[in-house]
């Protein structure tokens, strides 16, 4: 059975989007994974199919009702974890893309307007997953964020195995720089140990290089790195 991605938003015709494309695209059409694009609005309430209604406590824009949402959620829950994207949720690392890629698929609810009635979310006991620390317009973006960043791990849709192991955030480092032909450039040569075909001494040199990269540009993830293994590594 193949990895299956059910988006409930109110803009369908914005998927598959870019998933239609390159790696995922063949995926897709090879069978490795599955999108089923649902429509909010299909469950919406009254002649205009309303979703929303104005917030309890007063203050500016829309709030997703519940019941609406539940609606389309019932039609095709199963066992796969229900998440809502939105700005207030976890930070989606790299270990969560892993083990949502290691598992049936996802129900994926896109949220939009002021935000999401959050009773249906306790309701369903939803994860709540955020891409990054800004405010988009809709949930549709991070959707696509969160879909490719899985479907790239699937078995089958890249190339290599281990062009997915040997990557930014897989040991809680930043990956390592880059170089290829031509051998020197504008005046900056590679660095002589990426030519000397000695493949230990160039892990040890990568290994070196994503550690200085991570320290300089994310002390954050250096610290976390630190905690788990140690100065010395």
């Amino acid at each position: 059975m193949s990895w299956a991605a059910s988006v409930i938003t109110l803009f369908p015709e914005m998927f598959p989007g870019p998933l239609g494309h390159s790696l995922a695209g063949r995926a897709l059409e090879a069978g490795l994974w599955s999108l089923d694009a649902r429509d909010l609005r299909a469950h919406g309430l009254g002649r205009h199919r309303a979703v929303d209604d104005t917030p309890f406590g007063g203050g500016a824009g829309m709030v997703l009702r519940p019941d609406v949402i539940e609606a389309a959620i019932a039609e095709i829950a199963d066992d796969r974890p229900i998440v809502v994207l939105t700005p207030r949720g976890r930070p989606l690392r790299q270990d969560r893309v892993r083990a949502l890629a290691a598992g049936p698929g996802v129900i994926l609810l896109c949220g939009r307007f002021e935000g999401i009635d959050q009773r249906v979310i306790e309701h369903r006991a939803m994860a709540e997953i955020s891409v990054g620390d800004y405010v988009l317009s809709g949930g549709e973006p991070a959707a696509l964020v969160l879909l490719d960043a899985c479907i790239r791990l699937l078995p089958g849709v890249m190339g290599a195995a281990e062009s997915g192991e040997d990557e930014s955030f897989s040991d809680g480092l930043l990956e390592y720089p880059h170089y290829t032909r031509p051998a020197e450039w504008c005046g900056r040569a590679v660095p002589d140990i990426l030519l000397s075909g000695h493949h230990a001494a160039i892990a040890a040199w990568r290994h070196e290089a994503a550690k200085t990269i991570t320290k300089t540009i994310r002390p954050d993830l250096w610290a976390a790195y630190q905690s788990t293994k140690g100065p010395a590594s």
